[in-house]
Order: C-alpha cells, then structure tokens, then sequence
C-alpha cells in the first residue's frame, strides 16, 4: 500500500519503485536467441564472445606488395587480392607478391610494402624494390580479438554497431531479453479510425504505445485490444495475460477513479499487489502499478495510464519505461543523459506535484514549447524531453526526461 493519508507517492519515489518492480519481475529470466536483423533495441542476455578472431587471418592494411625480408629488392611471384589465394603458398626472403587491402598475407612476409613506397628495379622486369619496417601494415590474425575472447557483457543495450560486431565475430543470432508488452485501450468513447463521430474521440494512446515500448528495448505483444468500459472484460483480460505469460500489461484509460474506472476493482478481484496508486505529478497523476503473481512467481508488471494522450505519455516516461529497461536488465538510459539543463521561459513549480514540462532543446538549453495540456499532444510532439520541475523549483536548471524515440 503506497497512499498514507490522501497522499500520492511522489514522482521520484514512483520511478525508482518501478525500477525495483522491473528487476525483481525480470530477475532470472533468460533471453532468447534471434537473429541480427531482429535484435536491434534489445538487451543482450548473456557475454558475448568472439567465435572468430579479428581479423581471423594475417590481412594487409594497405594496397601494394607482401614483402619478405628486409629488401631493399624483391623478385615479384604474382599477385593476390581479398577473397583469393595466393600464389605462393610460402614466400622465402627477397621474394614479394602484389596484394590488395583485406588480402591474406602469405606465410614468411615480413611487412607490406604500399604502392606509393614502391618502385620498379631499371632493367629488372617483375622485381621492386623501397624502404619497409618490419611489421608494418599488416593486421596480424587475433590483434584486434582472438578466438574466445569476451568482448561485450551482458546487460549492454543492443545497437546497429554491436550487430557489426556480433557479425564480424562469427554470430548470426543473438541471445536478448526483450519483454513482451500487452496493451488494453479502455473506453466506450474510443475511434479507432478515421474521424471520430459525436461523442467519441480517437485513440492517440494505441498508435503511440509500440514506439515507446520499443524504445526501451521490449517488443508489443500484438495489436492493443480494446475494452468496453466494464469491470468482467478487464478482469478476464488481466487473468489471460497473467496465464500466458505476458510480461507487461498496459491498461490506457482505467486508472482514474471515475465511475467507467475498472481498474483497481479488477486488480483487487485477481489479487493483485498494488506499488503506485497515483503519482504527485502533471500531468500524469493518476497512473498506477501493479503486480499479478504470487511471492514465488516472477509474475506479470500491470501499469495504468490516465486516458488523456499527454497524461498517458508522461505516465509512460515515469513508471513503464524505467520497469521494462530494469525488467531487461540494460542500463538505465536516464542516467547516461545530462543531468540538468537551464530552463528558459517563464516556468512555475506547482505547489505540491512534479511538473514534467515538453522542451525543445538547443544550445545546451532547454526551451518550453507549450501545448502541453494533458490532452494534447501537440507540445510532446515538437520536444525533445521532459523537463522536470519539482515543488519548491527555483531554477534556472532542471533534469531532463528525454522522450522516446
């Protein structure tokens, strides 16, 4: 139980409750293996090492002849380019062959020799002849990484470069803890395409929800689904997730109090453990989460988010995101951002909540841009972050919250 008296928690607590809600519920989960192309936003589950050295064989850095000895002439034996044999399987001194970048260097060369260190021998067809150190300009086999070396830990978030990497060390799959996210969009009112009629708005929180799961390195479990403002349907829904083992449920629209509100009731009915019950921010407040499973399951992550798009947005930033990159076991990425900024513009705290402010950033400033009432999302769309703005504020810097991308 997270109220005393009427308070809510407030915004910091919340998130760092999610945090520790999301590591115990991903404590001990394994990961599954992919391949490359899926695995980007994902977090790696286990080390990973290399299955090939790099580079995996004597390669020459520069255009221009494999040398063996020290010279200062070579006979030339032909040539050789990436991808090809040599000609020679062994060169002996005084002997050379042409090669390309990337090329294997044959057994006994000392060094490459590049083109434009290189000239013919007068009168002596098929020979060269400059000046070479022993050594250079050839990547010896295991320099860079050899055979089994570890070379990423696990825990690291999975980017365009490490699929390079993973590649380039012999991977066509690799082991990532991704949860999977359901989402439940509640509300009789609710358009699901086109213009909405009299009386109905349309849903901004479905569209935008597989994005910002995504950004936090998780995967949607599917489409949302829609739910009648009914108690039985988001009960039935909650039991269904928590028996197939989803790992978050998101549930937009039913975490206010109002009288089309099901929420708690069906999280009471499924003996749900409740963490947050409201968070003393704007907007946002009423967001909750909770836990379906009992203490020795790793159970499912449900988390409540207001209806109105900006709230559920702010919700998302405050209590889903921190929960599934803890749930993955990948850095918190926050963390890694600047810690503050100056707030330009006339910003005011509120009395007793965290204001989460749409900025644009710039300059290494953080400027309003407005619009960002809790059913808008027309300042969201146009920021960068969220700037966070505690009671008791007195500027000019703030944390920032940087919004999904």
């Amino acid at each position: 139980m997270v109220r005393c008296g009427n308070a809510v928690m407030p915004w910091a607590q919340a998130r760092e409750e999610a945090r520790r809600l999301g590591a115990r519920s991903g404590a001990g989960s394994g990961g599954r293996a992919v391949p490359l192309a899926d695995a980007l936003g994902g977090v790696l589950a286990e080390e990973l090492t290399a299955l090939v050295g790099v580079p995996p064989y004597d390669a020459a850095a520069m255009d221009g002849y494999a040398v063996a000895g020290p010279g200062p002439e070579w006979a030339v034996a032909g040539r050789v380019l990436a991808g090809g044999s040599a000609p020679v399987a062994r060169l002996h001194p005084g002997q050379a062959v042409e090669i390309a970048t990337g090329a294997q260097v044959p057994e006994g060369a000392d060094a490459v020799l590049p083109y434009e260190h290189a000239a013919a021998c007068a009168g002596g067809a098929g020979r060269v002849r400059g000046e070479i150190a022993a050594g250079r300009h050839v990547r010896r086999a295991g320099e860079d990484t050899f055979a089994g070396d570890t070379v990423v830990a696990a825990g690291t978030a999975v980017t365009p470069a490490l699929i390079g990497l993973a590649a380039s060390l012999g991977h066509d799959t690799l082991p990532v803890r991704r949860p999977r996210v359901a989402a439940l969009v509640t509300g009789d009112e609710i358009a699901v395409a086109g213009r909405p009629g009299g009386g109905r708005v349309r849903d901004a929180i479905g569209p935008m929800l597989p994005g910002i799961v995504r950004s936090a390195g998780a995967e949607p479990a599917g489409d949302p689904r829609f739910l009648p403002d009914a108690l039985d349907p988001m009960s039935a829904a909650l039991r269904t997730a928590r028996g197939d083992g989803t790992d978050v449920v998101v549930v937009c629209g039913a975490s206010s109090k109002g009288p089309a509100d099901h929420l708690r009731a069906a999280l009471a009915g499924v003996g749900a453990e409740v963490v947050v019950d409201g968070v003393a921010c704007r907007p946002g407040h009423p967001q909750l989460l909770a836990r379906l499973g009992g203490p020795g399951e790793r159970g499912t992550v449900v988390v409540g988010l207001p209806g109105n798009p900006n709230a559920a947005l702010a919700a998302a930033a405050t209590l889903l995101l921190p929960v599934l990159r803890a749930m993955a076991g990948g850095p918190d990425t926050d963390r890694a951002l600047p810690s503050s900024m100056r707030l330009t513009g006339a910003v005011h705290p509120h009395g007793h909540d965290t204001r989460l402010v749409a900025v644009r950033v710039s300059g290494g400033q953080a400027e309003p841009v407005g619009h960002d009432r809790p059913g808008s999302l027309r300042g969201a769309a146009q920021a960068d972050a969220y700037a966070v703005v505690p009671p008791g504020w007195s500027g000019p810097h703030a944390a920032l919250l940087w919004l999904p991308r």
